[in-house]
């Protein structure tokens, strides 16, 4: 019954800037990912399968095709008649585009003061990985901490803009340095934290009565000191989309069995919106090898180290190498393309020749045409 004692929030707008080529349509939430799943699918689902019912969403700005994807939660067993799945866009502002974390917690304050529940766990939308909450709020409460920061142990994925932690030996939080990385191996944070509901409340009042927005460092790095803030150290496998590089890369990870056998566990689902459509179609001369193949798609050239969304046509005599397309993408007959990430909807015409890096992968943005 723990988790009918916890409620999340999401930021799905967190970090967006880090891939503007992929929000420029979108929110950071809604970012597609591994052949079927949006972003957002994995807080979502950890957070379902950890027990918790009740699951708001900040957005921000360009949050349509969010809300065609969560619809009205049921996919994620959230279409309750109470509690269940919350959208909470920037209501009470006077633009679209807020300060950051804290002023956003405040724009939802009715949600917050109305919510019964004793713990809320916070989470960005930007980080690929299956979390077991239960587990971090067993020992939140064991440990009678205020705040408890989920972290990693190893290299920072972005050197610049990570908050790293150091902990005592009992596992407390004593030293945070915000915005900061290493390329030795640290604690870095995950983007999600557990904490108290009133004392979020207190904490957001407290900041906004002095004009401080940042929530990393007026919010948490201040109460370091003061509060007892506790590391809950994550060992599993995890990709924080720091750059569209790192979107790239963690698409690649997929085709290792280990990476998708951790990331998609059957006893903690990652659940997303179902499409139905027909299985995908492989002609006579087609060729795929190391590949994700979404339904719906129709193959007659060669792949090879690709994720193909829904709906994805690969023409004949077309090879794609090394490659991230996105839904009912059409590449023409004879096409050549290696390290291409395409958005939705795009059409490569026949022998159309498109080569980038696996450092530089080239873009090409939704409904583009080559």
């Amino acid at each position: 019954m723990l988790g009918n004692n916890v409620m999340g929030i999401l930021f799905a707008y967190v970090n967006e800037d880090r891939v503007r080529d992929l929000t420029s349509v979108r929110v950071m939430a809604s970012i597609p990912f591994g052949g079927r799943y949006r972003l957002v699918d994995f807080p979502l689902s950890n957070m379902v399968n950890s027990g918790i019912n009740k699951v708001g969403i900040i957005t921000e700005e360009n949050y349509q095709s969010l809300m065609d994807h969560l619809g009205s939660g049921k996919s994620w067993d959230l279409s309750r008649k109470r509690e269940g799945l919350y959208l909470l866009p920037p209501f009470g502002k006077s633009n679209a585009r807020s300060d950051g974390k804290i002023e956003s917690l405040d724009s939802i304050r009715t949600f917050l003061n109305g919510s019964q529940e004793e713990y809320v766990i916070l989470s960005n939308c930007d980080c690929v990985a299956n979390v077991n909450y239960r587990a971090a709020l067993e020992q939140h409460e064991a440990t009678k901490a205020d705040i408890t920061i989920l972290y990693r142990r190893g290299t920072s994925p972005d050197v610049n803009r990570n908050n790293i932690y150091t902990l005592d030996p009992n596992g407390r939080i004593i030293e945070m340095l915000v915005h900061r990385g290493s390329e030795q191996d640290v604690n870095y944070g995950m983007g999600s934290c557990i904490i108290g509901r009133e004392l979020l409340i207190k904490l957001v009042d407290d900041c906004m009565a002095r004009n401080e927005y940042d929530f990393d460092k007026n919010l948490i790095q201040k109460s370091v000191p003061e509060l007892n803030v506790m590391g809950f150290e994550f060992t599993g496998t995890a990709y924080t989309i720091t750059s569209f590089e790192a979107y790239f890369h963690a698409n690649m990870q997929l085709m290792d069995p280990k990476v998708r056998a951790e990331l998609f566990d059957p006893n903690r689902p990652i659940y997303t919106k179902v499409r139905d459509d027909m299985p995908s179609k492989y002609g006579l001369d087609s060729s795929v090898s190391n590949s994700l193949v979404a339904d719906g798609c129709v193959i007659e050239g060669e792949i090879e180290n690709c994720v193909l969304f829904r709906g994805v046509k690969i023409g004949r005599g077309a090879k794609v190498k090394n490659c991230v397309l996105m839904q009912d993408t059409e590449v023409g007959e004879n096409s050549r393309l290696d390290f291409v990430v395409a958005d939705k909807n795009v059409r490569f015409s026949p022998e159309s020749v498109m080569t980038g890096t696996s450092g530089y992968p080239v873009f090409v943005e939704k409904y583009g045409v080559v």
